[in-house]
């Protein structure tokens, strides 16, 4: 019988075109965690890919090597073989058209003729032959990369990782870690176990993807050997003062703008802990933001006040085609950010979830929110 250890070897020594997923919130840890893998199994001459559903790369994740490689997709899983005995039966030619959503192949033979019994049809296997899934509860917080792909993910082999409560270890291999601070923590180890030293590439994915998870390693709660494995990293080559200018030195105007105009926004009930805030699309074009630029104001009012337990903004989508109300959540340990508005449908994990409602202009989706959270608060 393997031990963990063991298995965790012998699927990634026997994988040859290993997939690497990440879901749920898509935090920037997951990211730079992925990319570190994809660095360590290419230096093993193994042609490994990034996906996470319709993600789009964060300009400050630019400097990661090869961070351009994440694709939103998935394609060219399988093929499909048209088989033809000719060996009675020679071809001249071969041609083939498409026409109202039909492809016709015409195969004309030298002499003779062919029949359905000459035909064969085949398919090959998929392209991957080993997910790894970081950062996803569940397959369902994979999105459309999933949904679109299932066969994939019942038929190849999963090593699940993450650091969150609430994973449902669907992983023939799960590597959940309660303890550690960050995705690229887990995978460090995972990378040491399979006795191979991180190079500087690798080891500055990883630090970056430590320091955005603990905001340069200020949330409270970090471990010694957090510390210890980041100047581990750093004594490899991982360049801190670099990840440091392009995570938490790059806020455009337009997003100190935007943030402005929450906080002026800013609501707090000193009970319950929440502070929250709602944004119009007005506000958004006067700011000339997006709402990206709004990523990281929940996790600074959280990291940075302590009477901030619970942050919640809501805003209207910048896109006047959509109507509706969208809804992030942060929280800090104490609380499942994911409970508190499950009644939403969320997207994420327990620091962060994200949803929609559909329905809401701006003051009823306040409203609502504000009235389930804090029935969840008292329950």
């Amino acid at each position: 019988m393997l031990n963990e250890t063991q298995q965790l070897k012998q699927l990634m020594e026997n994988s040859r075109q290993p997939l690497i997923i990440f879901g749920g919130e898509k935090s920037d840890d997951a990211a730079a965690a992925a990319l570190a893998l994809r660095l360590f199994f290419k230096k093993q001459g193994k042609p490994a890919e990034v996906a996470a559903s319709d993600y789009v790369a964060p300009k400050r994740l630019s400097f990661l090597p090869e961070a351009g490689a994440i694709r939103p997709t998935l394609s060219h899983l399988q093929k499909f073989i048209l088989k033809v005995d000719v060996s009675k039966v020679k071809l001249d030619t071969l041609s083939y058209d498409v026409k109202d959503g039909w492809l016709s192949i015409y195969l004309t033979p030298k002499e003779g003729r062919l029949t359905k019994n000459e035909l064969r049809t085949a398919q090959t296997g998929f392209r991957y032959d080993l997910i790894i899934a970081l950062g996803a509860p569940d397959l369902n917080s994979l999105g459309d990369i999933f949904h679109n792909n299932t066969d994939l993910f019942y038929r190849t082999p999963i090593i699940n990782i993450d650091h969150r409560t609430g994973n449902e270890q669907y992983g023939q291999l799960n590597l959940i870690e309660l303890t550690a601070s960050s995705l690229s923590e887990i995978v460090f180890r995972l990378i040491e176990k399979m006795e191979m030293a991180p190079d500087e590439p690798i080891a500055t994915c990883l630090l970056a993807g430590m320091m955005s998870q603990t905001g340069g390693f200020k949330t409270p709660g970090i471990a010694p050997e957090t510390l210890n494995l980041a100047g581990r990293l750093m004594a490899i080559g991982a360049d801190r003062e670099k990840i440091v200018r392009h995570l938490y030195r790059t806020r455009s105007i337009a997003a100190l703008k935007l943030w402005g105009q929450a906080l002026a926004n800013l609501q707090y009930d000193r009970e319950a802990g929440l502070v929250w805030a709602t944004l119009t699309r007005d506000n958004f074009i006067r700011a000339g933001a997006e709402a990206s630029d709004l990523k990281d104001l929940n996790n600074e009012l959280v990291a940075g006040s302590p009477e901030a337990k619970i942050c919640l903004l809501l805003f209207e989508n910048p896109d006047a085609a959509e109507g509706g109300t969208r809804g992030w959540l942060t929280v800090e340990r104490d609380y499942d950010a994911r409970v508190l508005v499950a009644a939403f449908q969320p997207s994420g994990d327990k620091k962060t979830a994200g949803f929609f409602l559909p329905n809401k202009n701006l003051k009823e989706a306040e409203e609502t929110a504000i009235e389930e959270i804090k029935k969840k608060i008292v329950k």
